[in-house]
C-alpha cells in the first residue's frame, strides 16, 4: 500500500450549499470528478488554503496545514502547493519567462528542485520565452502555468479543471504533458473535472463528490462504474483516450498505424511523422465486439483481445479489454448475454479507422510535398 500523502477531514458552510468531506489522498495523479456544483473546486481550494474551512483538519507529508481545533492555518504560499487555474491566470505584464521565474524566485534556494530551463524544455515552451503572454493560443498558456506551477519545485500539483476551456485537440496535448511531467518529475496531483474521458486518461485514483459529499473513493476504474454513480459519472460519453506511437504513415493519404499496447491500429487523418507519439481517442461505443474473426468488412481494424473485467451498469455494459494496455467498450445487456462474455474470454474488437481521433494529427503540408 502507498502511504497517503494528503489527509483531510473539512466543513465548509455557504448560503445555497455545504461541503462536508473526508478523505486520504496517496502518491500519484488523484482526481476530484464529480458535476458541476458538486464542490469540487471548493475542496481543492480549502486544500490550496484559498478558502478556510468552518472546522477540520488538512495535513500533507507531515506538515499540519489546516486545523481548527489548534488555530492552525498555514498561509497558501508556505502550503508548498503548485496551483494551476482553469483560465491559466498568467501574470498579463510579464513575459512567457517572467512568468515561469516569478514563483521560482519566490523559493528558498534550499527547497529548490526544478530549474525553471528544465521545466520550459519538458512542456516544450522554450521557443515561447520573451513572448507576451496574450499572444499565447490556449495550449500554450496552459503549459506555461504548468511550467510556472511546477517552477516553486511543489510537494503536490493541484489543477481546477485544466482542459474545461480548450478545444478537442489542445486536451490532448495537455494530457500528454501531464502525463510526461508525472513520469519524468513524480510530481503527486490533485485534478479537478467532470470528464470522465480525461480522468480515465489520467488519474490512478478518483475521489468522487456529489452535492458537497464524497459517494466513492478508489481506483479509477473501479470507482466510475459503481453502479451507484451511474447519475454522477456521465458515461454515455465515454472515450478511451491514450498516448499511441506513429508506425507508420502512408505519405499524403493521411493514413497511419498507430502503435498502441500490443496491438496497431490504422487511423485515417494523420500526418505526424513516424516515431512520433500521439494522444488518440476512440468512443467505447464505437467498439463492436465479436467472437470470430470478420472474414469481410469495412472497418480496418481487427484486434485479438481478452476480456479483463464487465461491469453491467444499467441500459449499458461496461467491458474493459487486455490489448496491452486497457480499452474499454460499451454494449447492451443484451449482447453481453447473447455472446456469452465472461472475464478470461477471446474476443475480437472491430474498429472504423476513421473512429479512432487522433488529437495532434500534425498537417499533410507539414509532412509532405
Amino acid at each position: 500500500m502507498t502511504a497517503s500523502i494528503l489527509s483531510l477531514r473539512v466543513r465548509k458552510s455557504f448560503p445555497d450549499f455545504s461541503l462536508d468531506c473526508e478523505a486520504a489522498v496517496e502518491d500519484g495523479v488523484t482526481a476530484l470528478f464529480g458535476p458541476s456544483g458538486s464542490g469540487k473546486t471548493t475542496l481543492l481550494n480549502c486544500i490550496a488554503g484559498l478558502i478556510a474551512p468552518d472546522e477540520g483538519r488538512i495535513e500533507a507529508l507531515g506538515r499540519t496545514l489546516y486545523s481548527s481545533e489548534d488555530g492552525r492555518k498555514v498561509a497558501p504560499d508556505k502550503r508548498r502547493f503548485g496551483y494551476v487555474f482553469q483560465d491559466a491566470a498568467l501574470f498579463p505584464h510579464m513575459n512567457v519567462w517572467k512568468n515561469v521565474l516569478y514563483g521560482y524566485n519566490l523559493t528558498p534556494k534550499e527547497d529548490r528542485r526544478l530549474e525553471p530551463e528544465r521545466l520550459m524544455e519538458l512542456l516544450r515552451i522554450g521557443p515561447l520565452r520573451d513572448r507576451g503572454v496574450s499572444t499565447l493560443s490556449g495550449g500554450e498558456r496552459q503549459r506555461v502555468a504548468l511550467a510556472r506551477a511546477l517552477a516553486i519545485s511543489p510537494d503536490m500539483l493541484l489543477l481546477d479543471e485544466p482542459l474545461a476551456s480548450l478545444d478537442w485537440e489542445m486536451r490532448g496535448l495537455i494530457i500528454r504533458y501531464l502525463k510526461r511531467i508525472r513520469a519524468e518529475l513524480g510530481t503527486p496531483m490533485l485534478y479537478v473535472s467532470h470528464s470522465i474521458s480525461e480522468v480515465m486518461a489520467l488519474a490512478d485514483d478518483a475521489i468522487v463528490l456529489s452535492r458537497g459529499r464524497i459517494v466513492a473513493q478508489g481506483p479509477t476504474s473501479r470507482v466510475l462504474v459503481d453502479p451507484r454513480l451511474s447519475g454522477v459519472a456521465g458515461l454515455s460519453t465515454l472515450e478511451n483516450m491514450f498516448e499511441a506511437e506513429i508506425a507508420s504513415n502512408r505519405g499524403g493519404e493521411g493514413l497511419a498505424d498507430l502503435k498502441v499496447g500490443n496491438a496497431v491500429l490504422l487511423a485515417s487523418n494523420v500526418y505526424a511523422a513516424q516515431g512520433e507519439t500521439v494522444m488518440a481517442s476512440i468512443r467505447a461505443g464505437d467498439i463492436i465486439l465479436s467472437l470470430d474473426a470478420p472474414l469481410r468488412t469495412s472497418a480496418r481494424n481487427t484486434i485479438r483481445a481478452v476480456i479483463d473485467e464487465i461491469h453491467p451498469l444499467g441500459q449499458m455494459v461496461l467491458v474493459y479489454l487486455d490489448i496491452g494496455t486497457r480499452l474499454m467498450v460499451e454494449i447492451t445487456p443484451g449482447a453481453l448475454s447473447e455472446l456469452r462474455l465472461e472475464p478470461g474470454r477471446t474476443v475480437y474488437a472491430v474498429i472504423k479507422a476513421n473512429s479512432i481521433m487522433v488529437m495532434d494529427p500534425g498537417e499533410p503540408q507539414t509532412h509532405f510535398s
